[in-house]
């Protein structure tokens, strides 16, 4: 008896164990992609000034997705009991705080921007104070 019990008892820890192990280093790498024929931009230079932007913007996007994870919402409507119209759209809201860009390169039409984000860091900067909020009136820029 006592040893279907030690059995049983070992495979309930067993069955407890992570699938997957979690990484133990304390760093999240993402990486952003922008093409530079498709931005606006009368010269050459300025699409690729774009480009390494939105690149650097999309890794950001990315970064956010790693540390708060991704808001998703669904719609489906019903119209005489048949389903109709379906909406998927999913939403990424987080600050990030004390990335670094490691590389950014161009691709062929793409740029890539690669950020790697030390999370104690991040930690850190955040108890340094509050978020202040982004003023909506935009000003007009060069690009």
């Amino acid at each position: 008896m006592k040893k279907l019990i030690f059995v049983v008892a070992a495979l309930l820890l067993v069955g407890c164990q992570p699938i997957q192990s979690m990484r133990t280093d304390d760093s999240l790498v993402a990486v952003g992609y922008a093409s530079i024929s498709e931005q606006k931009g009368r010269t050459d230079e300025e699409k690729r000034i774009r480009a390494m932007r939105a690149s650097k913007v999309d890794a950001y996007r990315e970064l956010a997705e790693q540390v708060y994870g991704m808001r998703v919402s669904g719609r489906a409507e019903l119209e005489d009991q048949r389903l109709g119209i379906e909406r998927t759209s999913g939403a990424v809201d987080g600050v990030i705080r004390g990335a670094e860009v490691v590389r950014s390169y161009p691709v062929g039409d793409s740029y890539v921007t690669e950020l790697q984000l030390d999370i104690r860091k991040m930690n850190q900067l955040r108890s340094y104070g509050e978020v202040q909020a982004v003023p909506e009136k935009r000003q007009k820029t060069l690009f």
